[in-house]
């Protein structure tokens, strides 16, 4: 079937937060891990690919969603959707802003929006600036993050470094007007030369505005939630048919591990939480670089059959920086995230088919050790945050890729007892 959006995510947990989403209207969406190596075949309406390049140089981010972009035009997209996190996660270089433009480029697109707004989530934007929960965003624990701190809560002055043409506003007094008002709002910005436009968002409804005025754009950027609204808007106009079955669900032996690498302080909450009821083991980096992950590897080993452990590498910001002090902001996290892909092969081999991955650098190195390259999305377990199904070595698997800062604090336990439902 023809794809009516491509999609490209910068972590493999953003990807399924949109895939997840999008999946919501009943629409059949297709998750692939990586730029696909073969030719576009039975693709889905909704085609998501997942890269691993939100930190990565900017040059290689830009080859690597140009190349995402080329082969989602080949299986027939005509409109495509970018998509970073909800938090704005990037530097001054990039890599938000300089891989919007060279798609821009490469599809002679004048103008594009940006909506990281995820109201479910408590991502809000106004005037510009962002805002998680009740916090800006610059005072709130997305401050400290290990590779991307985010020390401004305005998204033109955090877009501007990063961009070489124009940005601009459109504010929640415009989308308040409704879907009309901005498009007008746009293309007075385009008679400028406005190329970049922050689009404020408080609520579900202001997404239903700017899906509704900006869904004929060649590309949007943005978190998820924006891109939510999309399926039944081109559902009621009848370029799409609501086709797809929800995704089966497999028989699975008994037995689950946690592998949680991420540092943000909802991830902190969801491993106390769930640390005193299942054996629970602690990776620590500098332990890591002197012993590797042999003694990880020996007490996953050592854990009864059916206990659903957990093995964290989660840590205060003051334990973080601590780490990448002696060792390097780089190797510290290279050496965790190359201990939760061993331990989660191991894991594999011992029979465990379900998987509860935390935070998006280490759901993109346990997904890439377990050779994943397609997920069928299942039931949402948290807003943005679906369990998904795949095969691995000709084996049924049940895996769910959690952004850091998603969840409630109970998350863990109940992602394993949302699969049993």
């Amino acid at each position: 079937m023809t794809t009516l959006l491509g999609c490209i995510a910068d972590d493999f947990t953003g990807a399924t937060d949109l895939a997840g989403l999008l999946a919501r209207s009943g629409v059949r969406v297709s998750l692939r891990l990586g730029v696909p190596e073969e030719p576009p075949s039975e693709t889905a309406p909704f085609e998501v690919i997942a890269l691993k390049c939100r930190t990565a140089p900017v040059d290689d981010a830009v080859a690597e969603c140009r190349a995402a972009l080329a082969w989602l035009k080949s299986a027939g997209a005509e409109r495509f959707f970018w998509k970073y996190c909800s938090t704005f996660d990037s530097t001054d270089q990039g890599n938000i802003g300089p891989v919007a433009e060279a798609l821009m480029d490469d599809l002679g697109a004048g103008q594009t929006i940006y909506c990281p707004a995820f109201p479910e989530n408590g991502r809000s934007i106004f005037m510009g600036n962002l805002f998680v929960g009740q916090q800006p965003l610059a005072e709130s624990p997305m401050k400290d993050h290990p590779l991307t701190p985010m020390r401004d809560s305005n998204l033109m002055r955090l877009l501007e470094p990063q961009v070489t043409r124009p940005v601009g506003l459109a504010d929640r007094l415009t989308v308040a007007k409704g879907a009309n008002a901005l498009r007008e709002k746009l293309d007075s910005l385009a008679t400028v030369g406005v190329a970049h436009v922050v689009v404020d968002a408080v609520a579900n409804d202001d997404l239903g505005v700017i899906a509704a005025a900006c869904r004929d754009m060649t590309l949007l950027t943005g978190g998820s939630a924006v891109a939510m609204p999309l399926p039944d808007l081109y559902r009621a106009d009848g370029s799409l048919a609501a086709n797809a079955p929800a995704a089966a669900v497999p028989d699975l032996a008994p037995g689950a591990v946690i592998l949680s690498g991420s540092c943000s302080a909802m991830t902190n909450e969801q491993v106390a939480a769930y640390g005193p009821a299942a054996p629970s083991l602690r990776l620590d980096p500098l332990q890591l670089a002197e012993d590797g992950a042999g003694p990880a590897l020996d007490w996953l080993a050592a854990q009864p059959a059916g206990s659903n452990p957990l093995i964290y590498a989660t840590a205060s910001p003051e334990d973080v920086r601590a780490a990448q002090e002696q060792l390097g902001v780089a190797e510290a996290g290279a050496l965790v995230e190359q201990a939760l892909a061993a331990l989660a092969i191991a894991a594999f081999e011992a029979g465990i088919r379900r998987f509860v991955v935390a935070g998006g650098e280490t759901s993109g190195a346990v997904a890439q050790a377990l050779g994943l390259s397609r997920l069928d999305i299942g039931t949402e377990i948290a807003p943005g945050v679906p369990w998904t199904f795949s095969r691995v070595r000709g084996e049924d698997i049940a895996i769910t890729l959690k952004s850091g800062n998603f969840g409630d604090g109970d998350f863990f336990a109940t992602a394993l007892a949302r699969l049993e439902e």
